[in-house]
């Protein structure tokens, strides 16, 4: 059991906060430059990123068969191959521009990279990470589960946005259709305890390394470019263990059709986690993210979240190429207190670490978000404050865009202050949206997207986990 007796001070869990993260890196962390180092050359590592940015294990794809089937493998990690790496050709024609299909790896540098990740299984697929859980919802959100090497699991969000809604099932290729913005984890749990979040009763598990941050990427570019390419319907098949973690098989393949997914263009740091407890290794995920010749991600379409446990909280992204955005919930101290139990400051001194982080940076497009909970802060007075406290913003940092993100709440389930939290009318929502407008304050309603299976932030993890008590109680 853990004692929960002793409270760590703000100073340990900071220093905990490091210790967390691992110094040992893989390939995803790795530019290339840094790649061409261990490999020998940069048109190896050119080859390794080629198959990277698509989530395709150049480990995998290079090995020579009789290797990767048996070879030095486990018997387990075999059985959980995707089907993709079968047929390896056809794999390097989809992955591989052209002119480097033909190039080989060589099998000095598969040694190198296979020891590069020594730490983890000597593979990023089924070795970092493990995509264990694909639930897709009706519109087309699609939430995936990614196990770590220690066995903690965290959430993936793929949300589509499709350019004409009528053709989502009738087009066979998506391909400039529109596109699809993941929502990516920086912790297990989180430890700011909002209560209208489910991921903030787990309390904080661990933090996530920058690897393991770009892993979701990979696996969401995995799902993405399987969903428009499998035949006839859009099957992936993955191992599914119903959330069994103690056992000793590994569990059921699962066949799980998902809608052929736009390209992906925007990555949100809003799933599990407080961006701000782990700024070091989520500022080294932008910075891979957005690089051209990785991910290829514009600055303005990767967006950090972040509460803002301290006025210095948005002073970490200063210089990292993304949008920032600062989940204010409420302005007036005792209602934020009340959603936000962990806040230390007030919204003045919050706002005044805004403001000054903003006037740094030369992205000065800023969101400001809000869950509205019926009756608790969605009144004509909390829209008043909130526009109110955005002028005081815009009036001090010149050229700046704000823009309110008004999200209607997701009920979670359980106790707690949250048992008592309801989603507000529509028709509440849209007053609360005009009367911003009226006082000349941007806002958007952010429509609530995969609710039917749970797809709001940290419900599946929440939700498997009680699935695992059940389970437990009942055997």
């Amino acid at each position: 059991g853990v004692s929960m007796t002793s409270t760590p001070s703000a100073h340990q869990l900071e220093v905990e906060e490091d210790s967390a993260t691992s110094t040992q890196r893989t390939a995803l962390s790795m530019t290339l430059e840094e790649l061409s180092e261990t490999l020998g050359g940069l048109g190896r590592s050119q080859l390794a990123w080629d198959c990277l940015k698509l989530g395709v294990d150049p480990y995998y794809l290079f090995s020579p068969d009789n290797e990767s089937s048996n070879g030095t493998s486990s018997s387990s990690k075999q059985y959980q191959y995707w089907n993709e790496y079968a047929d390896k050709e056809a794999l390097k024609k989809q992955v591989l521009p052209t002119p480097r299909q033909s190039q080989p790896l060589g099998s000095s540098a598969l040694n190198k990279l296979s020891s590069l990740h020594s730490h983890c299984g000597n593979t990023i697929e089924n070795g970092l990470a493990t995509l264990v859980h694909i639930s897709p919802s009706s519109d087309g959100t699609t939430k995936l589960l990614v196990r770590l090497v220690d066995g903690f699991e965290v959430e993936t969000v793929l949300i589509p946005f499709w350019a004409q809604r009528t053709t989502k099932n009738t087009e066979k290729n998506n391909l400039g259709k529109g596109r699809t913005t993941v929502c990516i984890s920086s912790q297990v749990g989180c430890r700011q305890g909002c209560t209208f979040c489910a991921t903030g009763k787990m309390g904080k598990l661990r933090s996530l390394t920058t690897d393991e941050i770009l892993v979701q990427m990979f696996f969401a570019q995995k799902v993405v470019r399987l969903s428009n390419t499998s035949k006839n319907e859009q099957v992936l098949s993955v191992v599914d263990d119903a959330g069994d973690a103690t056992s000793t098989t590994m569990g059921t393949r699962r066949r799980v059709a998902v809608t052929p997914l736009p390209p992906i263009t925007n990555v949100v740091f809003m799933g599990m986690g407080e961006p701000a407890d782990n700024a070091k290794s989520v500022r080294g995920a932008i910075n891979i993210l957005t690089r051209n010749e990785l991910f290829h991600l514009s600055a303005s379409r990767v967006t950090v979240s972040t509460v803002a446990p301290t006025p210095e909280a948005f002073h970490e992204f200063k210089d990292s190429r993304c949008a920032l955005a600062w989940s204010v919930h409420a302005v007036r101290d005792e209602l934020r207190k009340q959603l936000v139990p962990t806040t230390k400051y007030t919204m003045d001194q919050l706002r005044q670490g805004f403001i000054d982080t903003l006037k740094q940076r030369s992205l000065r497009t800023a969101m400001i978000e809000i869950a509205l909970i019926d009756g608790v802060n969605d009144s004509i007075r909390e829209a008043d404050e909130l526009a109110a406290f955005v002028d005081e913003i815009t009036a001090q940092v010149p050229g700046c865009n704000i823009i309110c993100n008004l999200i209607p709440y997701n009920d979670i389930g359980g106790g707690g202050t949250a048992s008592s939290f309801r989603k507000p009318s529509m028709e509440r929502v849209m007053e609360f949206r005009k009367r911003l407008q009226e006082l000349g304050v941007y806002a958007a309603v952010r429509g609530t997207r995969g609710d039917d299976e749970s797809a709001a932030c940290g419900q599946l993890v929440t939700s498997r986990k009680q699935k695992k008590e059940e389970l437990g109680a009942a055997v």
